[in-house]
């Protein structure tokens, strides 16, 4: 019988505990990553809520993953995948310099938070700018945040920060939130928040020991500079999935559509991570969707006819 082949498209927490999972199973793993290892996590300075891991950063931890992936025998592949095309036997994974065999794939690519696009806002990543309350609100305990945003994210962030922040800002470009009744309706109910509607962020500015966000009002057109220590940008996930269409569904976002054993609607495809639609996405959650889809490949796998 030949050696199965899982292939892992992507670098991060699921990517890693999928090929974890699916090297423990008996196959061989190729993990597909054009990028550093890690995905988001790997830049945040502090990580705090990952179960037997108390402290560390998220480069630490990421690290330690990728490192036991290796240990047990995983291939990697510094490529980008541009396609998977579904084959008689098997898949091939087409990438900008080489293609890639495999008999199971697993989607792992992530999604990367929105950014402003503003002056000083990729400098200041780590230093004051944040894409993430639940990893990163340690950073501005008893003292202040501004949360850029109006959507559901934004007004959980600015209600999550609320909780150990001095005071928290949260700004929006419109003049009304596009949220959940019940979450405004908490947020607004919060003693220590203050909530600016109708103005646009222009740029970010480092003093040191705090930051100076310049907003323009969208109708006045007035300019307002706003100081902090942390900035959390809340304005949306962008997935990267358009690429996979051909053997999976996508919801109106672009997410993968998978179900409870991380299936999609091709036998021998998997998604698991941020890449799929779900409800709660951090670092925890992605590694048991990794575990999950290389178990599930491990289950299809052995279905096939032996060769």
């Amino acid at each position: 019988m030949r050696p199965r082949k899982i292939v892992v498209i992507g670098g991060g927490p699921a990517a890693l505990s999928s090929a974890i999972y699916g090297l423990r199973a008996g196959h061989k793993v190729t993990i597909v990553e054009r990028e550093s290892i890690g995905g988001q996590i790997a830049t945040s300075p502090l990580v705090e809520n990952y179960p037997a891991f108390p402290k560390g950063s998220g480069l630490e931890l990421s690290n330690a993953m990728f490192e036991q992936a290796m240990s047990l025998g995983a291939e990697m592949e510094p490529d980008e995948a541009l396609s998977v095309e579904k084959r008689e036997s098997g898949f091939l994974v087409h990438c900008q310099y080489s293609d890639v065999k495999a008999d199971a794939i697993i989607l792992a690519t992530g999604a990367k938070h929105r950014e402003l696009g503003i002056p000083g806002e990729k400098e200041n990543v780590g230093k004051g700018v944040y894409y993430c309350a639940v990893c990163d609100s340690f950073q501005v305990e008893d003292k202040r945040a501004l949360v850029i945003g109006d959507g559901n994210s934004a007004v959980q962030y600015a209600i999550y920060l609320a909780k150990t922040a001095k005071e928290v800002g949260i700004c929006t470009l419109f003049d009304k939130f596009f949220a959940e009744k019940g979450l405004v309706d908490t947020l607004q109910g919060l003693p220590n928040v203050r909530i600016r509607h109708g103005i646009a962020s222009k740029s970010i500015e480092n003093l040191g020991n705090s930051l100076r966000v310049l907003f323009e009002g969208t109708d006045s057109r007035d300019m307002l500079a706003l100081e902090c220590e942390g900035v959390f940008v809340a304005i949306g996930q962008l997935p990267d999935n358009e690429r996979f269409q051909n053997l999976v569904d996508l919801d109106e976002k672009g997410y993968v559509i998978a179900d409870e054993g991380m299936g999609t609607r091709t036998p021998g495809v998997f998604a698991a991570g941020d890449c799929r639609r779900k409800a709660v996405r951090q670092v925890v959650t992605a590694v048991n969707d990794g575990a999950i889809a290389a178990l599930s490949a491990d289950r299809y796998l052995s279905s096939l006819p032996q060769s």
